[in-house]
């Protein structure tokens, strides 16, 4: 189990293919990479920053994959999450999970996803032609998460 929080980007190929290596047991593996859309809520998107408390954030998102581990069989999971300032395009998040058979693996990556969007102490602003705004969370984040209770 992996969570990391970074400025840099990441090689999620690289990232599957190191968790993989070397270990049999493994059949599956499923993942996620969340990318910065140049279009949100109807206004143009130039760059958005993230921010969040070090340490807190991480601890949030290692008890989200502890939950994971209570609900289905994995063997291992990755959590990689940008901060600071991203351009449309760039990735923001890879969720990878490993474990031996298919739909573990689905389940598993989606419910971690959904408890990251609605769990994850991230804040997000985004420059606009309007100016700066904060992105508040959707209704339909929690909706997601709350449909794993």
């Amino acid at each position: 189990m992996a969570v990391r929080v970074q400025t840099g980007d990441f090689d999620a190929g690289a990232e599957m293919a190191g968790m993989r290596r070397g270990n049999p047991k493994i059949g599956a593996i499923a993942s996620f990479v969340g990318v910065v859309r140049d279009l949100n809520e109807g206004a143009d998107v130039a760059q958005m920053t993230l921010e969040h408390y070090p340490g807190m954030t991480e601890k949030a998102l290692e008890e989200i994959v502890a939950e994971a581990r209570t609900r289905w069989d994995i063997y291992d999971v990755l959590i990689v999450h940008r901060v600071g300032t991203l351009q449309p395009t760039d990735q923001i998040v890879l969720v990878v999970v490993a474990s031996g058979h298919r739909g573990e693996a689905f389940q598993a990556c989606e419910f971690l996803m959904d408890y990251l969007k609605a769990r994850a102490p991230f804040w997000k602003k985004e420059k606009t032609p309007e100016g700066a705004r904060w992105v508040d969370a959707r209704k339909t984040d929690d909706a997601a998460a709350d449909r794993w209770r």
